[in-house]
């Protein structure tokens, strides 16, 4: 046995150059070189006795040297045997982290002769070292980890707190996830009502188009696990029995975590890799399944947030009404009361009188318009904003708000008579087509800056048959417009008429 003495100095060399870099994939690499530099040896590598752990692969240096090829054998009458390869010299050091095997250093192809007993001492003593470093690695990787994926799910609880709507929460959750993960894709599936999952949300680096709506149909073997609340972790996604969605042939390793809190089971979050991508560790599933879980508690309370304001605007909006319909109703209709008596007494008393009586009509009739306009407000006040409107009030008022957004103005809306009790479908539907129509045509005439709407259940048709009549009066150029179901154009604006039994 030689004496390593001489070889000392190359030895602390590579003791100190494997502990030079925390990250793990660069120290394995390290003790390769190392090693392959200490031997003289064409080839290193590093076989570790359970890559998944890690999510590594092997590590080597170069390629293996080419085996001797043997020699031509005889030609022969026999049965030629199978020839023998010579087996080239290996030396093997395992490497011990936590008392566990890590894995195999393996060195061949040394440049002069074989290895020696001084050879393996020197890579024991490497081997040593390199298990120190490799557990100093593993530590400084799974911090690291672990401080990423808690920075991702308080950037993701703020993002939620911000009020986001329910599609962007989502949205939000499967992108960071994603980016955690180093995922292909960040799905998000919820129940469905016949017992199955869909894809509600999905970032992808590619087009989501053809994920978002993907089912897993009831009766699917992984359902069980994922509507009970399980985390389901999958080798390969195309191969996987379990799995038998039409998209799953893309994507290989795969983790599927519950998004629940509370009891309350709000989805999954499915991060798959591409196919052939490397296989999740234990530490990732750990710290995603700790995501997704704080995941759902932010989006319970986001939710939550979202239903205090919506609540306060709905108080809001009542406090407007009651203020309007005690106040501002109650005082219009004493004006218009007294007007009312004022007018019935100066009647009939000479020219001067009845144009005194004229402009209390007006009076009067702007004061009852005003009236309708205002009690109009305070039913859409009282209108869930972000709720679509159930009654034929909500409906008009809703297309009403629509041509608004395009007129640049509100247009002006009126009932006469009860509309919700006397007005039911299928009438509703076509008189909610014709005011379309007609306030389709209005947005399209030049110089229009004020709409009416009126809608009248107690005015008689021609023949006498109750029936509802819809006006649609606008102010402006008559020449640029058409009137719907017997409307009028005129100097003065377009008057559009629809009636029909009721």
């Amino acid at each position: 046995m030689h004496d390593p003495v001489p070889r000392l100095p190359s030895l602390l060399e590579a003791v100190l150059s494997v502990g030079t870099d925390l990250e793990l994939r660069a120290t394995l690499q390290h003790i390769v070189d190392a090693a392959a530099e200490l031997t003289e040896a064409r080839y290193a590598a590093l076989d570790m006795t359970d890559p998944g752990r890690d999510g590594l692969t092997g590590i080597r240096t170069a390629e293996r040297p080419e085996q001797p090829q043997p020699p031509e054998p005889p030609e022969s009458t026999e049965s030629p045997k199978p020839p023998e390869l010579p087996e080239l010299p290996e030396l093997v050091v395992p490497i011990h982290v936590d008392d566990e095997v890590f894995g195999d250093l393996r060195l061949a192809g040394k440049r002069e002769g074989p290895f020696t007993d001084e050879d393996e001492q020197l890579v024991r003593v490497l081997a040593t070292q390199a298990g120190i470093a490799i557990g100093n690695a593993r530590l400084y990787e799974t911090a690291r980890q672990r401080e990423r994926w808690i920075e991702g799910a308080a950037a993701v609880t703020t993002a939620l707190l911000s009020g986001e709507s329910a599609a962007d929460a989502l949205m939000t959750v499967a992108e960071r996830a994603r980016r955690l993960a180093e995922a292909s894709a960040g799905v998000i599936l919820q129940p469905t009502e016949d017992g199955g999952m869909e894809i509600v949300t999905a970032s992808t680096l590619d087009d989501p188009g053809d994920i978002v709506g993907v089912v897993i149909e009831p009766g699917s073997p992984v359902l069980e696990q994922l509507l009970g609340g399980e985390p389901v972790f999958i080798d390969d996604t195309a191969t996987d029995p379990r799995m038998t969605t039409r998209v799953r042939h893309r994507f290989g390793p795969s983790m599927m975590l519950p998004l629940q809190a509370g009891g309350r089971l709000l989805g999954t979050l499915a991060l798959p890799r591409r196919r052939g991508g490397r296989p999740y560790t234990a530490v990732e599933r750990l710290l995603a399944t700790q995501f997704a879980s704080q995941a759902a508690l932010a989006l319970v309370h986001a939710e939550a947030q979202h239903s205090r304001e919506r609540l306060a605007v709905y108080e809001d909006r009542d406090r407007i009404a009651r203020d309007l319909h005690d106040l501002v109703v109650q005082r219009l209709f004493a004006t218009g009361m007294m007007l009312e008596s004022t007018q019935r007494r100066s009647a009939g008393t000479g020219d001067t009188d009845k144009d005194v009586h004229a402009m209390l009509g007006r009076a009067v009739d702007e004061l009852q318009s005003t009236v309708q306009e205002v009690r109009t407000a305070i039913f859409a006040l009282q209108q869930p904003p972000a709720d679509a409107p159930t009654t034929f009030r909500g409906k008009v008022l809703r297309e009403a708000a629509g041509a608004g957004a395009v007129l640049g103005f509100q247009p002006s809306t009126r009932f006469t008579g009860a509309v919700e009790n006397r007005l039911a479908e299928p009438v509703a539907g076509r008189l909610l087509t014709a005011l379309r129509r007609a306030l389709t045509a209005a947005s399209r005439r030049a110089g229009v800056s004020r709409v009416e709407i009126t809608v009248d259940v107690t005015a008689p048709l021609p023949d006498g048959r109750p029936g509802v009549r819809l006006t649609v009066f606008d102010d402006g150029e008559a020449g640029n417009g058409h009137a719907e179901g017997g409307g009028s154009e005129g100097g003065a604006g377009t008057t559009v008429t629809w009636q029909s039994p009721l």
